[in-house]
């Protein structure tokens, strides 16, 4: 399973969003830190799920990594995040 396959697993047992984008967006930063051969280490991820409601952008994000685990964040170089309710 490929790290956007287990951030989409993830992501979508946690929270059943209605709307989730997992973004692969590695080739934009070959040749910067982080880059690895192959992809996968920089994401960015739109999510709305009812989840969220009333917790703030702090809190959102917290629950996320939570979602995805220690272990999945430190594979990952960057992860950028919209997140709504």
């Amino acid at each position: 399973m490929t790290r956007t396959q287990r951030i989409e697993a993830r992501l979508r047992d946690a929270f059943q969003p209605r709307l989730l984008e997992v973004v692969d967006e590695s080739e934009r930063h070959r040749g910067h830190a982080g880059y690895q051969d192959g992809g996968e280490s920089h994401f960015h991820v739109t999510i709305a799920a009812d989840a969220f409601a009333g917790l703030n952008r702090i809190a959102r994000h917290r629950a996320i990594h939570a979602a995805l685990g220690k272990e999945l964040v430190a594979e990952i170089h960057a992860l950028g995040l919209s997140v709504s309710d």
